[in-house]
């Protein structure tokens, strides 16, 4: 554990007591001000918040890496501390956190539920209760340069991973010839993290090889789909990929293609937005599409299901009002300020039809089919569970990626420690 998650954490702790002069204050784990906007923007819409109720906010950036974010957490949790009432939580979490978190079925009527997305409502819900509310999705996505598609006579952009491999050796051969030597063809998150877990069920998914554990609690893992999609990335790897790419995380990879220097990025949606800003080297230049599908008729389209929740600790003192600014935070009104300013994608199918979120990020109309046909990782089968198996993909991953290990060999060790974690 980081000494600095310790320290927060005590922090933290030391503010338990204060009262606002005004009305409750109400203590916020929010979004991490280290990637992105996204940290700044909640904060701002917290304090709006308590400025509209005469309430007072005090908020608890997070850290960025959601592993050492949830250990923070379960450090709160474990100390059954009520000095932080609202927790924003991964969309892989319900399972773990449901012990920990009020029933928000209580402050929020079915109509008002059902008008978010059934399934992110539906794997919230953990034995009837409903930890958290929706507060943005995620799925992953495929960016790419429109200029050097059109520089280098591609129509489109790829549609399989053979059409990516391939448009991504022509363009960087070309951008290198031309001058740029860092120049890469693609970029995505290699780490040894939770992006790895995402990055990998969406090849191993698209390929056919099925979602690692299957909703029924087959280990479907070792199989040749999955071999063959390992030793694909593994083929990138310092070719159309950097040496580095196995220690990305998000913001390495957006940095990269950002910069200009890279073809192709696999990314989450937060990146458009900083793409298009002023200063960035490829404004105006950006597409988005879903990610390639294997060849064949096993393959399709996958993308990995993300995003975030808003939960309410149980152990808050002031469950009402910290209920009041999760309803405040996920409505319409917010929802489309998180889209139109961070690109980031709504928890409610309205906004996907809403002009001023349209006129920013054109491309939010091509993916609800996206969203409809994510792929969730095996959180809900595995429940409480879910960390070390996601820690065990990961690590079998990159040993393959890397070259540690033969990807049968991972494969073989991935559906042993699976059988030992179910078990």
């Amino acid at each position: 554990m980081k000494k600095w998650l310790v320290g927060a954490l005590a922090l933290t702790l030391s503010l338990g007591g204060l009262a606002s002069a005004q009305g409750v204050t109400i203590r916020v784990a929010g979004d991490s001000t280290a990637v992105g906007e996204g940290g700044r923007w909640m904060k701002a819409k917290a304090e709006e918040w308590a400025q509209r109720t005469g309430n007072r906010i005090e908020y608890i950036d997070s850290p960025a890496d959601t592993n050492d974010r949830l250990a923070l957490f379960q450090q709160y949790w474990a100390a059954r501390s009520p000095d932080v009432d609202v927790y924003m939580i991964d969309v892989i979490w319900p399972g773990i956190v449901a012990p920990h978190a009020a029933d928000l079925n209580q402050f929020f009527t079915p109509a008002e539920l059902g008008l978010f997305f059934p399934r992110i409502v539906e794997n919230n819900t953990i034995g009837g209760k409903l930890t958290s509310i929706p507060f943005f999705t995620d799925a992953g996505l495929l960016y790419y340069r429109s200029d050097l598609l059109q520089k280098y006579g591609f129509q489109r952009a790829p549609q399989t991973w053979t059409e990516l491999d391939q448009q991504a050796t022509r363009i960087q051969a070309g951008e290198r010839q031309a001058g740029n030597r860092s120049f890469w063809g693609f970029v995505w998150q290699g780490k040894a993290y939770e992006g790895l877990t995402c990055n990998a069920l969406e090849w191993i998914f698209s390929m056919g090889g099925g979602r690692i554990i299957e909703p029924d609690g087959r280990i479907s893992i070792n199989n040749p789909q999955t071999i063959a999609a390992l030793n694909m990335v593994r083929s990138w790897v310092g070719r159309i990929s950097p040496p580095g790419v196995t220690a990305y995380a998000e913001e390495e990879a957006r940095n990269v293609f950002q910069t200009g220097n890279a073809a192709f990025m696999r990314n989450w949606p937060y990146a458009y937005s900083l793409g298009q800003s002023e200063g960035s080297a490829v404004r105006g230049k950006i597409g988005v599409t879903v990610l390639p599908r294997g060849a064949g008729a096993a393959g399709r389209n996958a993308a990995t299901l993300g995003g975030w929740q808003l939960m309410v600790s149980t152990y808050s003192r002031n469950q009402r009002a910290a209920a009041d600014l999760v309803k405040f935070l996920t409505s319409v009104e917010i929802q489309r300020d998180n889209a139109v300013n961070l690109s980031r994608l709504p928890t409610r199918p309205a906004l996907y039809n809403d002009a001023a979120v349209l006129a920013r990020n054109p491309f939010f109309r091509d993916l609800l089919p996206v969203l409809q046909n994510a792929i969730g990782r095996p959180s809900g089968v595995s429940g409480a569970r879910y960390n070390r198996v996601s820690e065990a993909l990961w690590t079998g991953v990159h040993e393959a990626i890397t070259g540690r290990k033969p990807a049968a060999q991972a494969a073989q060790e991935m559906e042993a420690a699976f059988r030992r974690i179910m078990r």
